[in-house]
């Protein structure tokens, strides 16, 4: 199933996908359930779930918030991906990772925010993975037991910001910056790793980045072990993997994103991330 956060008539609430729209899953559940991440908590109950009346609501009527609106930790790897050109001698021996604020958050189809100090706003398509059921020193080999489902997102990066020094917080926690959506596809129903997904990035239609989930220099399971060793995982809390390259600025001359550019990123499986780049108001 596809679970989604949104906002309808400016209240928040959650839901599924059904044929036709959206389960408002929030009302349903009379309050038991406030918001997605609670849900997954009880560990996505099937009480609730039965679509055979169909949607609720149009997607037109509502607006869609970041899948978990409101997680505990969003941890973030650098780049991740091997290319054709990697050395494999030249392979970290451990992930570059990273924190994002949940306030930096938009969902599908909000605009992504170019901030009045930069000009040099980036983009990286990326898989995030939403942990379902928490705990502390996960063993590798266990690891995927602990993931609810995968979203999409584009970590959009503030580039001189984030090399003001050897620490990415600036350039990684502009607000509007970090597009989560479309919905979480659950774990069950997208088996991987065992399963090689395609990953590409558009802008304005233009293929920019193409990679599969094989390709990960730190998989899944060692995102969940690593991490969790040296901070308990809890339901709701996002992961997210790593980008190939192909963004902005590892392209020749480097390109920047400009209100107006439609940034898009799919991924085999999930779906479509979809936003329009927006000057700060």
């Amino acid at each position: 199933m596809k679970f989604l956060s949104f906002f309808r008539d400016d209240q928040p609430s959650w839901g599924s996908v059904a044929k036709g729209g959206i389960i408002d899953l929030g009302q349903r559940s009379s309050g038991r359930f406030p918001d997605l991440r609670s849900f997954i908590a009880a560990g996505l109950p099937r009480d609730l779930l039965d679509d055979s009346g169909g949607g609720d609501l149009a997607f037109d009527e509502v607006t869609l918030a970041p899948v978990i609106p409101n997680p505990d930790k969003i941890v973030m790897a650098a780049v991740n991906y091997l290319e054709d050109t990697t050395d494999p001698d030249t392979l970290p021996a451990y992930p570059v990772l990273f924190l994002r604020l949940p306030s930096s958050q938009i969902g599908h189809g909000a605009p992504l925010i170019q901030p009045r100090s930069s000009q040099k706003l980036d983009f990286e398509g990326e898989l995030a993975v939403i942990i379902g059921a928490g705990g502390r020193h996960i063993p590798r080999e266990e690891a995927m037991a602990h993931v609810a489902g995968y979203a999409i997102y584009n970590d959009g990066s503030v580039r001189d910001w984030q090399k003001h020094s050897h620490q990415f917080t600036p350039g990684k926690n502009f607000t509007g910056t970090g597009a989560f959506g479309p919905w979480m596809v659950e774990a069950a129903d997208l088996p991987i790793p065992d399963r090689a997904l395609s990953l590409v990035t558009r802008i304005n239609g233009v293929e920019k980045q193409r990679t599969d989930t094989s390709r990960m220099i730190f998989d899944i399971p060692y995102l969940i072990s690593y991490i969790s060793t040296f901070a308990p995982l809890v339901p709701g809390d996002v992961i997210v993997t790593g980008t190939c390259t192909g963004f902005g600025t590892t392209r020749t001359p480097p390109e920047f994103l400009v209100p107006g550019d439609v940034v898009e990123v799919e991924i085999e499986g999930i779906g479509l991330l979809s936003n329009t780049v927006e000057a700060e108001k």
